[in-house]
């Protein structure tokens, strides 16, 4: 009895098989027929539904290949495997590390390049104290290209030693009589403020040298000393400097750029002051400088300063009274105060 009901499954299976394979094969002719009708004579175009049709029926049963006419089997398997590879390829577009966001790459970015002595490991910790959950890998396949060894620039130089830079400096006066006067100008980085001023007519290295030690008294002087490389700088002044525990950074040849806090105020100095006066003498040349730069501290706005003075001056209410006018510098500058009538 089970023998015979076995057998039975058996040729049923078979029936329901050889339906199935007879209907595919029927699908497979007429589409073939369908694609000859709408091609024009001696064309033959297949389209990507024909494709996908074909591939389908090679897949689900294999023998389809031998009621193929208008294209080789070959041809067909090839697009079966080729419709393999894309179909793993969309399967797998959303698998491995997921992309960082534009805001994450940017702050990346910026990070190395205002901080160029930082590595992966040190902006990595950064963007983890910031709360940004990423791997340290990711961050090192965000990093911009930039040299070895980073050399700071001029600008970085001076910003990072305000405070423990100063700058020196001469220009020349021509007085009335034709005569060349020498003035020279110790200016501080921190509040671009003149620490001290002299006027000669000969700067040899002694007088130099003295100029050093009355500027800086005691243990005020600073970390760095920036100059050019006038020939008045001589082994007098370099061994006062070096014994005031004093380091000079000289700029190189002909750039006036790198000293340039104090080529700015030697520009001011002339544009506001000295080529609208003519001057008759060493006494003369040394009390209008000494008035400008009295103007210079307290009364004079400054970019650099945020607009403000090198000593702050309070921002005065309109209720504190009407606008008064009082003359620096012999009248060429004013400074406005609000007073009480």
């Amino acid at each position: 009895m089970i023998t015979i009901l076995s057998a039975l499954v058996s040729l049923l299976s078979f029936r329901v098989r050889s339906r199935a394979s007879l209907e595919l094969e029927l699908v497979a002719l007429r589409h073939q027929v369908t694609v000859l009708h709408r091609q024009r004579p001696g064309q033959l175009r297949l389209f990507s539904a024909d494709r996908l049709l074909w591939v389908w029926l090679y897949r689900v049963w294999p023998q389809v290949l031998d009621a193929m006419v208008l294209v080789k089997p070959a041809t067909v398997v090839q697009w079966h495997r080729k419709g393999f590879r894309l179909y793993w390829r969309w399967r797998s577009r959303r698998l491995g590390r997921p992309r960082a966001s534009t805001e994450i790459r940017d702050l990346v970015r910026r990070m190395s390049l205002a901080n160029p002595l930082w590595g992966v490991p040190r902006i990595h910790g950064e963007l983890l104290k910031l709360g940004i959950e990423i791997s340290q890998a990711t961050v090192g396949r965000y990093l911009p290209w930039r040299p070895k060894a980073p050399s700071p620039t001029w600008r970085s130089f001076l910003h990072n030693h305000l405070t423990d830079i100063a700058a020196i400096d001469m220009f020349v006066v021509a007085t009335a009589t034709f005569r060349l006067l020498y003035a020279l100008i110790v200016l501080g980085h921190d509040r671009r403020r003149i620490i001290h001023f002299a006027v000669t007519q000969n700067p040899t290295q002694g007088w130099l040298a003295c100029q050093m030690t009355e500027a800086f008294p005691w243990d005020t002087a600073p970390r760095y000393l920036l100059r050019d490389r006038d020939a008045s700088y001589g082994s007098v002044f370099r061994d006062r400097i070096r014994a005031m525990g004093v380091k000079e950074v000289v700029t190189a040849p002909r750039s006036p750029w790198q000293n340039p806090y104090v080529e700015r105020l030697i520009g001011s100095i002339r544009r506001e002051c000295l080529d609208h006066i003519v001057i008759f003498n060493e006494h003369h040349l040394r009390d209008v400088l000494s008035k400008y730069f009295e103007y210079h501290h307290k009364a004079r706005t400054h970019l650099s300063l945020n607009k403000d003075c090198l000593q702050p001056r309070d921002v005065q209410p309109p209720s504190a009274g009407k606008i008064i006018a009082f003359p620096e510098v012999g009248g060429l500058h004013h400074r406005y105060e609000r007073r009480a009538a």
